[in-house]
């Protein structure tokens, strides 16, 4: 016996060459993704690098946007309880004065001064991590001391290094009531 005849060679080389062509493309779609992936971070937008390089520089983004999505949700959370109880200041000093001009706090009660000074501390330390830390998401930050650092520079084993602080402590101001 000779081998295959000629209609059964051809049907094998073009299954070979649409088996090639789905490659090729599954190949392309990885690399466009990759790109993709790349572009989405903004310390390697524009930027050549190896796909180890992007996966590495990703997660150390991913997991700073966790934390900073986590720290914005508790300052959500602070907020609403902060207006809860302001409103409900503000309606019992309505009813104790019932309508007589403005009074005080309601006696005994000397929270709310420093929720209030709790919430101007928190709009201020915002605007200074806004300052520190751009919405734009940029690479370059100021760290505490005032050096630019970039928040994703280094190798995949200083991502501790490489992003930036968020302050630990907010300064607690206490506000004597009058």
């Amino acid at each position: 016996r000779a081998g295959p005849c000629h209609g059964e060679t051809e049907s094998a080389a073009d299954k070979r060459a649409h088996h090639n062509a789905l490659e090729r493309k599954r190949r392309d779609h990885i690399k466009d993704s990759f790109h993709s992936l790349r572009d989405s971070v903004p310390s390697l937008q524009g930027e050549k690098a190896s796909r180890a390089q992007i996966l590495d520089k990703a997660t150390e983004y991913i997991q700073y946007m966790r934390r900073k999505n986590h720290t914005h949700q508790q300052d959500i959370d602070d907020l609403k309880r902060q207006n809860a109880l302001l409103e409900q200041q503000g309606e019992r000093g309505r009813k104790k004065r019932g309508g007589r001009g403005h009074g005080g706090t309601p006696r005994g009660d000397t929270s709310w001064p420093c929720l209030a000074v709790r919430a101007l501390e928190k709009a201020r330390s915002s605007a200074q991590l806004q300052a520190n830390y751009p919405s734009s998401d940029n690479s370059l930050y100021t760290n505490p001391k005032g050096s630019a650092i970039s928040a994703f520079d280094g190798g995949s084993d200083s991502s501790s290094d490489s992003e930036p602080e968020e302050p630990q402590n907010r300064k607690k101001l206490r506000m004597e009531a009058s």
